[in-house]
């Protein structure tokens, strides 16, 4: 095998490990949009004048979040760790080889924002307060 044989196969690795990451992220997604007519049920009409409270919703939204990216957290950190391992190898592997890529700063970038997001909290990416976006 070639050393271009390896590396190629090696982003391939990186590729697949990102593309499971961005799967359970929209699996999460996907669960919490199931559930956000459920989440509004519990919410009671005007009692006695006093009008429902808007935050309510947005607490029990972030609870449910929370619970569900936790059932998750240890197989995003495996991958997260993994992913992390990946990047580095190829770098190094491009390094030794005297292959200068323009991506692979990029590539860094995307890795760093990788483990931020998935280190920030339950799901950061779908609390836009928070400030931390997926950047993949």
């Amino acid at each position: 095998m070639t050393p271009s044989d390896l590396l190629h196969r090696m982003e391939e690795a990186q590729r697949q490990t990102q593309r499971q990451l961005d799967i359970i992220d929209r699996q999460i997604t996907r669960r919490m949009t199931a559930l956000i007519p459920s989440l509004g049920r519990k919410q009671s009409g005007y009692r006695r004048g006093k009008p429902p409270d808007p935050g309510a919703f947005l607490e029990r939204y972030r609870t449910t979040l929370a619970a569900l990216t936790a059932e998750r957290q240890p197989e995003i950190d495996a991958l997260a760790r993994k992913l992390a391992r990946q990047v580095h190898a190829i770098e190094a592997l491009r390094q030794r080889l005297g292959i200068e890529d323009g991506r692979s700063s990029a590539r860094h970038e995307r890795i760093d924002a990788t483990m931020h997001h998935h280190n920030a909290g339950p799901a950061s990416a779908l609390w836009p307060e928070t400030g931390s976006s997926i950047s993949r």
